[in-house]
């Protein structure tokens, strides 16, 4: 099978081309007509728009991504800040890494990451590889090495073989290159197909109640497909957050502006990448802040806050409503079992025992 890499899945367009093959376009009524004109549904396996994975690297990855053994604590690994046992974030308001620091920003679900143009809040990866090593080296959350990583994996006789078997043909697969690479592999398959929503837009009238049609009617008239559309409904572009009107500095924190810490260019300040909205529902608290935990009260500000509009109750309840309808099937994950380790793996950094940090 290809190496990862040859069918790495961001940015989507492909898959975003090879998802319109899905959708009816006969005998559609006219709401869903325009729906399929901004989205496209999540595609399933064996559909033309999904892609072959490398089954040896992605089964590696999986055990990478539940390896606690990757941060210099033997505490963290990716699945605590982006747990697929329930919605593929932490449920925090900002996650708590090595030396119980608090990270700056909301933890982003992992779900349907595959789909995004680029990675982080402020677009800083481009691929999910390229965010798979940041936290591994941040500080406030792993607060390992490269070297530390590349040396902990080679301890275990299990991880080399593994190693080997899906990187076949490398003088040294063991790298932290691979290690990056072997994460995207099994998170380009946390997808959740099949939403009430992608089965309306398939041409099943009643997957959506009359509310969830009418707060899809608002969420396209109202100005919030602007910026939420496409497979993910979201993750492809970059917003001012405040677009008309800056919310308070408990949700827009004036330290943190955004995609500006990557371009320095002063039109980015405070531009975020527009947030996905597949699973929102099941992703509270809201915003790179972490700031809200109600989604109606998230409706209600972006109303304001993006589109100059005072959405009244009925309509941020229809809108909340049609954003329940995306959440899809979540991916069946077994916890996998780990090596064990040798003399020769490094040991853990104990700096946690006495809340300190690097």
């Amino acid at each position: 099978m290809p190496p990862v890499s040859t069918y790495r899945a961001v940015p989507a367009t492909g898959l975003l081309l090879a998802a319109l093959m899905l959708i009816p376009c006969a005998g559609a009524e006219p709401l869903r007509d325009r729906a399929n004109d901004l989205f496209n549904p999540i595609p399933v396996a064996g559909d033309p728009a999904t892609r072959s994975v490398n089954e040896d690297q992605a089964e590696l990855g999986k055990m990478l991504f539940f390896e606690p053994r990757l941060s210099a604590s033997h505490l963290i690994s990716c699945n605590t800040c982006h747990n697929v046992g329930f919605g593929g974030h932490d449920y925090l308001p900002t996650s708590i890494g090595h030396g119980w620091q608090r990270g700056p920003r909301n933890s982003p679900t992992v779900f349907n990451a595959v789909f995004n143009a680029a990675q982080f809040w402020d677009g800083r990866a481009a691929d999910l590889a390229e965010q798979a090593k940041g936290p591994v080296q941040a500080s406030v959350e792993m607060s390992s090495t490269p070297e530390r990583v590349t040396a902990t994996l080679n301890s275990m006789p299990a991880y080399v073989d593994r190693f080997r078997t899906a990187f076949p043909g490398e003088p040294d697969p063991v790298s932290f290159e691979n290690m990056a690479l072997a994460i995207e592999a099994f998170e380009t398959t946390l997808t959740t197909p099949g939403s009430a929503f992608d089965q309306y837009l398939l041409g099943d009238d009643a997957a959506l109640s009359d509310e969830q049609k009418n707060g899809l009617a608002l969420f396209m008239d109202k100005g919030c497909a602007a910026c939420h559309t496409g497979v993910n409904f979201g993750g492809q572009h970059y917003f001012p957050f405040g677009l008309i009107a800056k919310p308070g500095a408990d949700i827009l924190p004036v330290g943190d502006k955004g995609r500006f810490a990557v371009t320095r260019t002063a039109s980015d300040e405070y531009v975020f990448r527009a947030a996905p909205l597949r699973n929102v529902a099941l992703t509270a608290p809201y915003f790179h802040s972490g700031a809200v935990w109600s989604l109606e009260e998230a409706v209600a500000i972006m109303g304001r806050s993006q589109l100059g509009a005072e959405l009244n109750a009925q309509e941020i309840r229809q809108i909340t409503a049609f954003l329940e309808s995306l959440s899809g099937e979540p991916p069946r994950v077994s916890y996998p079992l780990l090596p064990p380790s040798t003399a020769e793996t490094p040991k853990p950094d104990l700096l946690w025992q006495a809340g300190g940090g690097h």
